[in-house]
């Protein structure tokens, strides 16, 4: 089964393929994203990678977690279900601040 691994404190000039090298030698990655800015379209300095089972995930954590990348200790975990901010929208008549009234 596949495992996502979340991989923080990227130089801000990684890219995705930088990311799937960066991995590969430890097994096969399904995907490696990069975070990017909306807004700006620079890095976020963080992205997941999907590795084909939980053995090679934990082979890639054990090799580079805390490992230099571009004078960055990197930091690699087993990504985490995204959590809920809370962020839904208020809709009219729901008493929140989303809308005008007359």
């Amino acid at each position: 089964m596949a495992k996502k691994l979340y991989v923080g404190n990227l130089s801000y000039e990684t890219t995705d393929s930088d990311l799937q090298s960066m991995f590969s030698p430890h097994g096969t990655v399904q995907s490696a994203q990069v975070i990017m800015d909306r807004d700006t379209g620079r890095s976020k300095g963080f992205g997941f990678v999907e590795m084909d089972s939980g053995d090679q995930a934990q082979a890639a954590i054990a090799a580079l977690n805390g490992k230099d990348s571009n004078g960055r200790a990197l930091t690699v975990n087993e990504a985490r279900p995204r959590e809920d901010r809370g962020g839904s929208r208020a809709g009219a008549g729901s008493g929140g601040s989303g809308g005008r009234r007359y």
